[in-house]
């Protein structure tokens, strides 16, 4: 029978040959390197038998979908192992996420970092018995009988929810079986790298009003290497977590009395107001007008906008003199209150409202973290009206915007991803076509490679989202821009045409940062907190030698302030090793000392954070190196 590879070739097999004969007919080498198959566009097992015409794929380990399915094998033999160890312990589901799996459990106590360990050499030991994974097709209803026999309630729950008549996909490793749609790699030998990480707190089907699980963590790779480079880059970001380098840095502190917002101390502030700066002048660069809008609105506006009916119960509300108020979520509907003040012609568009919008969400306490999640953050927030026809241009000149900031702050990688109509939608089809076009052609003029959500656009209008990828090569999403035909028509928006007519603008919702807490956060762990010259909190600290300098030490260091910079002064009566130590501690990006001799010539001597000793220079000459490295973006 002739088989079909994406490059198109052919390869003739004997009749009954599975995958796995596929690679090995190609190579050995190959065979040991692959761990499924994409059989006509559906990833198979290996031991899936070929039929003539298939098109066939072989998915390496190394691969995105590869390790998504040495992770789920992963899961099973977790699962395994620990009914070996604790038999009355019940499995209940095993998915693969990013980076990992995880398992979950029932069982009578809590598992120990001891119980870990004897798992995880468990586990090491059931992938020596050399067992087979191997698909099996049950009756529904026998299914069900034979793990509530097993005691397995809550997997006979799962298989309860399959309807009548569909095929129960089971895969057995030796003695043991678990309810499973696979892919899975042919034998546990081919699990080569994996750790336990942790265990976590979980509920049935995630609803906190179920029983309480025990959620085991793991991770897995195609090879010890992987592995070690996975878990150095843990180990990297441990390090970076900008909540421990906040505390180091005193840059902001989070506390119980305000959960999800942050008390910025006088460095973090710093920081967040050059970001601001930055993104203000950008904005005014671009034809951006800025606006500021009322924080508590009007519950009736939230209803005419939608956002009432959708996202109540992340709104935090009040009321007073018989009206209820909610203080707002986002910005978008002020924005057009905005608009609405003035009767615009088509000569007026685009119009490009930015707010740097304080905004105010009801997220659940257990999700918050850091700077990354937050109940009370600052957008930086732009809305452009404009006509039909301006969708492309407007949606062009973002994209440059987005990749001319993002590479000021450090950040060269971009990820793209085009979200375009949903199930659930408004606005006409033709409205659909016309902006998904005008996305996707924007894109293409740019030569930018993207990948696609199908589906994922919002209900409003299609989107582009904008991911960072930092040094550790973590992805972040950041910036986005959404095509809108609903709102403005929801909250009476309209301008004049050519032809007279009122229209209503189509709205773009347009964000560079995101949040700029978040945002901060990402640079933080980014940079490691040593923030790029121009960006950091104090671009230098000027050290007195002994009391007969700490005059002239402020005296250059008050030159300096003046010409722009943010400077401080160390004038304890300390040894300048001591003093130096410190500050490396706290990232600073220069160290000037103050000496007799540098008194005496009126010139400073130059270290950097790094511990380069740049010599001495005059102050002047110094302030004006200073100029040049603050426009200096990386």
């Amino acid at each position: 029978m002739n088989i079909y590879l994406p490059d198109n070739s052919v390869r003739e097999l004997d009749r009954g040959a599975t995958a796995l004969d596929l690679a090995l007919a190609i190579s050995a080498g190959l065979a040991r390197a692959v761990v499924a198959a994409r059989i006509n566009d559906k990833l198979r097992d290996l031991s899936t038998e070929l039929r003539e015409g298939d098109r066939v794929e072989l998915i390496k380990g190394d691969s995105e979908e590869g390790l998504a399915v040495i992770r789920h094998s992963t899961a099973h033999l977790l699962a395994q192992a620990v009914k070996e160890l604790f038999p009355s312990a019940q499995v209940t589901i095993g998915p693969v996420i990013e980076d990992g799996f995880f398992y979950d459990f029932a069982f009578e106590r809590a598992f120990t970092p001891d119980d870990l360990q004897a798992i995880e050499k468990r586990m090491k030991e059931i992938i020596k018995r050399d067992i087979d994974l191997v698909r099996e097709e049950w009756d529904r209803d026998e299914a069900i009988a034979f793990f509530t026999r097993q005691g397995e309630h809550y997997k006979a729950k799962l298989i309860e929810r399959i309807p009548e008549g569909e095929v129960v996909s089971i895969y057995r490793q030796g003695d043991w079986q678990d309810l499973c749609r696979g892919p899975h790699l042919p034998n546990l030998s081919r699990i080569k790298a994996f750790k336990l990480m942790r265990v976590a707190g979980a509920y049935w089907e995630g609803d906190a009003a179920n029983e309480q699980l025990q959620r085991i963590y793991g991770t897995a790779w195609a090879d010890k290497k992987a592995l070690k480079a996975y878990l150095h880059r843990l180990e990297e970001a441990e390090k970076r977590d900008h909540r421990k380098l906040a505390r180091q840095l005193k840059l902001f502190h989070l506390q119980d009395e305000a959960p999800g917002m942050v008390f910025w101390h006088p460095k973090g502030w710093a920081v967040w107001q050059v970001v601001e700066n930055e993104i203000r002048q950008v904005m005014r660069d671009h034809g951006y007008q800025e606006i500021k809008t009322p924080q508590v609105v009007d519950r009736k506006l939230w209803e005419k906008s939608g956002h009432w009916d959708k996202f109540r119960d992340d709104m935090f509300t009040t009321s007073t003199e018989n009206r209820d108020y909610a203080i707002k979520p986002m910005n978008c509907p002020c924005h057009i209150q905005v608009f609405n003040q003035e009767l615009h012609s088509y000569r007026d568009l685009p119009l490009r409202l930015a707010e740097f919008g304080s905004c105010h969400r009801n997220e659940p306490s257990g999700t918050l973290h850091g700077l990354m999640r937050l109940r009370n953050f600052v957008q930086d927030d732009a809305h452009i009206f404009c006509a039909e026809s301006q969708i492309q241009q407007e949606v062009g000149d973002f994209i440059d915007l987005v990749y001319e900031v993002y590479r000021r702050f450090g950040f060269d990688d971009v990820i793209i991803y085009l979200s375009d109509r949903p199930e659930k939608r408004v606005g006409s089809d033709a409205q659909w076509d016309k902006a998904e076009a005008a996305l996707h052609q924007a894109l293409r003029s740019k030569g930018i490679d993207y990948g696609e959500n199908p589906g994922e656009g919002a209900f409003y209008g299609p989107k582009i989202e904008f991911s960072l990828r930092d040094c550790l090569g973590r992805v972040w999403q950041c910036g986005t821009i959404q095509v809108d035909f609903s709102m403005p028509g929801r909250l009476g928006a309209s301008y004049v045409d050519e032809d007279n007519s009122r229209k209503p603008p189509v709205m773009l919702h347009r964000a560079i940062l995101g949040s700029l807490e978040r945002f901060i956060g990402i640079l933080i762990e980014h940079h490691a907190g040593k923030f790029p010259f121009w960006l950091a909190p104090v671009q230098a600290v000027v050290c007195s030698l002994t009391d007969q300098q700490k005059g002239y030490a402020e005296e250059i260091a008050g030159r300096m302030r003046q010409a722009g910079f943010r400077i401080e002064t160390d004038l304890r009566n300390e040894k300048l090793g001591y003093k130096v130590r410190a500050l490396t501690l706290e990232r600073v990006p220069f160290i000037l000392v103050a000496g007799a001799r540098e008194s005496e010539e009126k010139t400073v001597s130059i270290r950097s954070r790094d511990g380069e000793n740049l010599g001495v220079m005059g102050v002047d000459a110094w302030i004006d190196r200073m100029r040049s490295m603050r426009n200096d973006y990386l």
